[in-house]
């Protein structure tokens, strides 16, 4: 406790001693270092927070932080309210106290675990389409990008008595945090179509939280047109951009394609029938008429008969029949013969089923703009160069232009004093971090210099006070009252000459002259006891003996 206190003195005695502004400075110095420790230890002290559950709906945020309220956990909402913080701690049973809370365990092929054996017909369809549904879902939810997701299916009901068959139908319902990209919209239409069965792609609709329709029932994926379109048209443009700044250098050729792309999908049929060649007949048949010569009945008959048949015989026969007729004879003896030939030949029928996929190139359409400066090409050249980089197709419709005239350098003007500017501001920026940094460092140099100071001073231990040279107290015969007195130089038995005991009685000693020390303040003291032993022997045998008394205490 005396230590304290004496800490105490001479801290309040060095605090007297400082200046204004040293004592301002330390008052800084020693606000800062409680601030700071105080924002240490509540950091310290802070909990960890961890996400406990993520893309939920609000009825189901509601019943989880009504939970956390009731079990008194602290916990922090994100901005849009779908995902919750707890601390570190607490995940694993909070996570096991709210899991009923959640409405993505209920649905699936678990609601066929509560039905009964009463269960009619109906119920049993409508529960088995709602187990489907829910799989369907859950499925869906687990794709990047997707939080949540809802499926409908439409199931006709199936009667002998129609001949006409309806094929079902589903809309899908996503919740997308990010926006789902074409190749995940087309997952999401397969994925469902695939998990019933007599449900196509084309009979698929997918729409998200925004209204967009992402798939239409018998238009495919909106949009797979249009991205297809920017695909190729990127491509073909950066093809023919870099052969075109190859041969003419960078800047000298601006390319600019359009691209037809259809968006339309389905089914085509197509039949062709083609005659196979050197093949034999699958049937042949033969018929010939002949009449003689002769008169009368049989003479007019045949001149009749050659007014209805005749050379002009049709041979009603199909698959390449043949006929041949020929009538001979003429005036009184006339006579007529017919033959016909009938075949039936092969023939060969060629059946093509083709798939109609958005993204197929109808047209595009290429032009070219050339500095007027370059020389020793000409438009025709880059035109073949164009075409044949880009796939050219004349019966397709597709079209190129090349156009020479002189470019405008005012946007490169414009371009190098913007990035003059930029690079003046980003190297002003630098130098006031520069600038900013130095003056922190320092600063905080200069306080730990401070701080480091005020400390050593306020733990050094005070030197020992010397009495000025040629200078001594002297302190009366009766001895100092704080040193509790002294006893009377009798004891030490008299003093003898200058700076030599004398050889009293019983408890003194022999004395040796202290050496001269070269420090002329030790010297100028030695002197002055020298004078007052010499002057007053008792009054110097006094101080000696308080002297010897108080280091004995000590």
């Amino acid at each position: 406790m005396k230590r304290l206190n004496g800490a105490g003195s001479r801290l309040l005695e060095t605090v007297k001693q400082f200046t204004v502004a040293q004592r301002t400075i330390a008052i800084i110095g020693v606000a800062v270092l409680v601030l700071g420790g105080v924002a240490l230890v509540n950091w310290l002290g802070k909990p960890t927070y961890q996400v406990l559950y993520s893309g939920i709906s609000a009825s189901e945020a509601s019943g989880v932080t009504a939970q956390l309220a009731k079990d008194k956990v602290d916990y922090q909402l994100s901005s849009d309210g779908t995902t919750i913080f707890v601390p570190e701690a607490n995940v694993a049973s909070e996570r096991l106290a709210t899991a009923s809370l959640l409405s993505s365990g209920a649905g699936g092929y678990s609601l066929l675990d509560d039905m009964g054996v009463t269960a009619s017909e109906f119920q049993q369809n409508v529960t088995y389409k709602r187990a489907i549904e829910g799989e369907l879902a859950k499925t869906i939810e687990a794709i990047d990008g997707v939080s949540s997701a809802s499926v409908q299916l439409a199931i006709p009901q199936q009667s002998v008595f129609s001949d006409q068959k309806e094929d079902p139908t589903a809309s899908v319902f996503v919740n997308a945090s990010t926006p789902l990209s074409t190749d995940q919209v087309n997952a999401i239409v397969h994925l469902v179509a695939a998990a019933y069965p007599s449900l196509t792609t084309d009979n698929v609709s997918v729409v998200d939280q925004k209204g967009d329709t992402l798939s239409a029932v018998g238009g495919g994926t909106a949009g797979s047109g249009s991205d297809a379109a920017a695909d190729y048209e990127a491509t073909t443009k950066t093809a023919v951009q870099a052969m075109l700044d190859k041969v003419l250098g960078p800047g000298n050729a601006v390319v600019t394609v359009a691209a037809d792309v259809s968006s339309s999908s389905g089914t085509k049929q197509t039949e062709a029938y083609t005659s196979p060649s050197q093949a034999p007949a699958l049937a042949e048949s033969s018929n010939s008429t002949k009449y003689a010569n002769g008169g009368g009945a049989g003479a007019s008959g045949a001149n009749g008969a050659s007014g209805v048949l005749g050379n002009d015989t049709t041979d009603t026969s199909t698959g390449g029949n043949s006929s041949t007729s020929g009538a001979g004879g003429s005036g009184g003896s006339p006579s007529y013969e017919q033959t016909q030939v009938s075949k039936s030949n092969a023939v060969n029928k060629t059946t093509t089923n083709e798939t109609i996929v958005p993204g197929t190139l109808n047209r595009q359409t290429i032009a070219v703009a050339l500095n007027a400066k370059v020389t020793g090409i000409s438009a025709f050249q880059v035109q073949q160069m164009v075409q044949n980089a880009s796939g050219y197709n004349a019966g397709r419709g597709d079209t190129v232009s090349v156009t020479s005239l002189p470019f405008s350098n005012s946007a490169a003007k414009s371009a190098a004093s913007a990035l003059a500017q930029s690079q003046a501001a980003q190297s002003g920026a630098q130098m006031t971090d520069i600038i900013t940094t130095a003056i922190k460092v320092v600063g905080g140099l200069v306080l730990f210099v401070l701080v480091v100071g005020l400390l050593r001073k306020l733990f050094k231990r005070p030197e020992p006070t010397l009495p000025e040279p040629g200078t001594m107290t002297v302190l009366p015969m009766g001895g100092d009252p704080a040193l509790g007195g002294y006893a009377p130089t009798a004891q030490l038995g008299g003093l003898g000459g200058a700076g030599v005991l004398g050889a009293g009685g019983s408890g003194t000693a022999p004395t040796v002259a202290l050496p001269a020390s070269g420090d002329p303040a030790f010297a100028a003291m030695q002197a002055d006891v020298d004078a007052l032993a010499g002057s007053d022997p008792e009054q110097t045998a006094g101080y000696l003996r308080a002297l010897m008394g108080d280091r004995a205490g000590v």
